[in-house]
């Protein structure tokens, strides 16, 4: 069982960069994956990456990939998501979810999370 915590979100300008930030409670950390998931207003909650409990592989939705970049520190019980080149369809609210499934299969399927955040929110202005 696990709670998560994010931060990090903002306003900038398309182009800009930000760093998320999700910081977990619990003992075995490095035993979940970890994802983040984002949510428009009036939009379900769409995939954006997850990484495995030790950080050797990291899954990204077509939508962010070779813009965004999750990693983990375990020694901190946290969880990076790197956005660089941020664009106006990026806005959303950001959250963080972590799953005790192990398997990679249904990574983006948000029904295989078990704990979700409470999220932070990102803006990016055209």
């Amino acid at each position: 069982q696990v709670q998560t915590h994010e931060s990090g979100g903002g306003v900038v300008q398309a182009g800009g960069s930000l760093r998320l930030s999700c910081a977990a409670s619990g003992q075995t950390f490095s035993d979940y994956i970890m994802g983040w998931f984002r949510q428009a207003p009036g939009q379900e909650r769409e995939f954006v990456a997850a990484i495995s409990g030790s950080g050797d592989s990291a899954y990204y939705a077509d939508s962010v990939k070779g813009r965004f970049t999750i990693s983990r520190d375990n020694a901190k019980n946290t969880v990076y998501l790197q956005m660089n080149s941020l664009k106006p369809e990026d806005t959303a609210v950001y959250v963080c979810a972590a799953r005790t499934i192990t398997v990679v299969a249904g990574i983006d399927d948000k029904k295989m999370y078990d704990f979700w955040g409470q999220g932070t929110q990102v803006t990016v202005s055209s």
